[in-house]
Formats: C-alpha cells, structure tokens, sequence
C-alpha cells in the first residue's frame, strides 16, 4: 500500500492547479456575481481534455483514471467551485453512463461530442415530488409504436440551462401494461422539449440550474439507455459514481478555505503578534488539516475500488458526506478566523461557505448517505 501519489498523478495536479488558477481564477468572481456559466471557460477546459477526462482516448477522451478524476475536479473546486461542478457532472453522471451502458451507436454518436465539449451533458431525475425518494418519480413514457411518448418535468437540473445531451430518469408503461423505470438520451432540440428559468441560488452560481419540461416527446426505442427496465438501476449507479465528483468538489472548496485561513492567520496582527499563534486559531488549523487529509483518503479509496470493479456504494457514500460535512465545517471555520473580513464580498471565503452548503444536500442529502452507510452495515459489509 502506497500513500503517496504516483508521478503521473502528481503531473496531474500540478498541471491542472497551474491551469485553474491561470485560467479559472480571473473568471471565478464574474461567474459568481453574474450568476452565469463561462463559455470562455468551456473553451479553456476543452484544451486539457477536461471534458472526457475518463472517456476512452478513441472517443477523444484523455482515458484518465478515477484518482485522476477526483483530483482534476478538486482541482478546479479549490478555484471555482461552480466549474468543478458542471464538469463533474457532465462527465461522472453524463458521459460515464452513456459509456458504461450505452450501445455501440449511442456512444459512437454521443461520446465523441461529449469528450470534445462541442456538447455539454445534464443528468435528470429529481422532481418535485421526488427527492430523496428517487423512486417516486412521475414523468411517464408511454410505449406508442416505435416509441414512448414522454411527459413530465424535472427540477434543479445541474447544467439544465447549457447542456445539448440529457440522460432522463422516467417511468414507463409498455402497450402490454408492462411498466418499470427507463432512461432515455433526449436531445435539446427535440419537439416538445423545455428549459425552464435559470435558478437563482445561494451558492455555485456560475453552475446553470433549471428545471425542464416535457410535452408529448416522441422519443425514440434506440435512445433507450441499456435496457427496457434498467432504468432505476443506471440511475443510482450513476449517482454512486457522480458521489466522488460532489465529494472531490467538496474537498476542492475545503482546501481553498484552509488555505486561505492559513496565510491570512499568519500574517492578521493582534496583541502584537500573528494570530495564528493564538491557540484558538492554531487548534482551528490543526483540526482543518486533518479533516481534510481524512476526506482525501476516503475518496482516493473509494476512486480504487471503483477502477478496481469493486462494489462501492458504501465507500462513496461515506466519502460524499464526509467530504461535504468538512467542507460546510471547514468554511465556516474560515470566515471565523478571517473575522468581519471574512464576512465580505472583498476575500472569497464567504464564496467558499455559500458553494459549500449544497455539497450536503444533492446527489443525496447527508442524511440518505447515512441511510446507504447504515444499510451496507447491517447487510454485513463491515
């Protein structure tokens, strides 16, 4: 067992860093104030492949690992976290499905725009009533010939407002009554397909969040994800893979606050010396760094297992909401040691506690990764 990163994952980090804080840095703030996603940036991140980072190389993809992935995408979080995010999902809860599920026409016809970031993905399940009871949906497909007919509408849509390629999460009924749960490829420009208003949120602001409406889509059978059922089964796997891009993102944000919290202790003089020789921001510190250190630990193990064609539901899980609890603790924490500074618009820590917060909430709330942890407990896997 080696605890250290090999020397292809270190080239990895150093060249992503240099890149979002060359490339990234300057556009963060202006994503954040103008609520709005950066197509300067999208080009930017087509230069280093950030848009097929796991997608084989004949796709055009870079053919990346998952400890790659994780630290690319925390990475580009330690800068702007909204980025991180509409890269973690075009790419975790996007592309990844299509590859792992997807027939030899879907991803010769979907994977290589993908990888480019010619187009952008989205990933739709949640609904208005149905959260975190991801079985409850109620968009229904009605088999009609040669293919379903989909109504419905779906809410809080990460990258709904940008994207060109949707996996959506519906149920189905066949003309024989059979009924069940699918996922279909829909293109934007479909009949009958909508966008709703961009959300107004607290935190990632330059992430575009919508919800979407659908009117009567003729949906072709060969857009039909994997197979006629399987739909519930690809949907939740997508969202265990999609776990270790919120819990990398989740540790990009953590490791901006601490920085932060660091260089500004060192040098904030009070009482004629830094403050960062005063216990009770020292301790603070202490207690920053080794959450972190435990967060990145969980998540390169679970990023193992996962390349590794292991189970990880429970290790994704517990790195999800470890890595957001330390995020949300982290940032807080930072505008505490930066006072009434840390406070203002002026120093980005108060960015980093409002992009931290929906770390604990989507891709399942804290409280169902405790659930799934629990479950995978009792079911003897200690």
């Amino acid at each position: 067992m080696d605890f250290e990163l090999s020397e292809k994952h270190k080239l990895v980090k150093r060249s992503v860093r240099a890149f979002a804080e060359d490339k990234l840095g300057p556009l963060a703030l202006i994503m954040d104030r103008d609520a709005e996603f950066s197509w300067e940036a999208a080009k930017e991140l087509a230069k280093i492949n950030a848009w097929g980072i796991q997608l084989p190389e004949k796709y055009g993809g870079a053919g990346l690992d998952s400890i790659s992935y994780s630290i690319i995408i925390e990475e580009i979080s330690r800068i702007c976290a909204a980025t991180g995010l509409t890269i973690s999902v075009h790419n975790s809860v996007s592309a990844y499905p299509i590859l792992k599920f997807g027939s030899k026409e879907q991803k010769e016809r979907y994977l290589p725009d993908l990888a480019s970031g010619k187009k952008i993905g989205a990933f739709a399940w949640t609904e208005p009533n149905a959260g975190s009871d991801a079985g409850a949906i109620e968009c229904l497909a009605i088999e009609n010939g040669n293919n379903f007919i989909l109504n419905g509408s779906k809410i809080f849509v990460t990258n709904g407002g940008i994207a060109s390629t949707f996996l959506i999460g519906a149920k189905y009924q066949t003309q024989k009554g059979e009924k069940g749960y699918v996922v279909f490829i829909l293109d934007k420009d479909m009949k009958g397909f909508e966008v709703g208003e961009h959300e107004d949120k607290l935190g990632l602001r330059g992430s575009s969040t919508t919800s979407l409406y659908f009117h009567d889509i003729q949906v072709p059978k060969e857009n039909i994800l994997g197979k006629l059922n399987d739909g519930f089964k690809i949907g939740m796997h997508a969202l265990d893979v999609g776990r270790i891009g919120i819990a990398a993102q989740a540790l990009g944000i953590a490791q901006a606050a601490y920085e932060h919290s660091v260089s500004y202790s060192k040098g904030r003089i009070q009482f004629n010396k830094p403050i960062s020789q005063f216990q009770g921001v020292s301790f603070k510190l202490a207690e920053m760094s080794t959450k972190i250190d435990a967060a990145r630990f969980l998540l390169f193990r679970t990023a193992f297992l996962k390349d590794k064609g292991a189970r990880f539901s429970k290790e994704t899980a517990m790195s999800k909401y470890y890595a957001s609890y330390i995020a949300r603790d982290i940032t807080q924490e930072a505008i505490q040691i930066h006072g009434g500074y840390g406070y203002m618009k002026d120093l980005p820590v108060e960015r980093y506690y409002r992009d931290a917060k929906i770390c604990e909430i989507y891709e399942g709330s804290n409280e169902i990764m405790k659930f799934i942890i629990s479950r995978e407990i009792l079911r003897g896997n200690l």
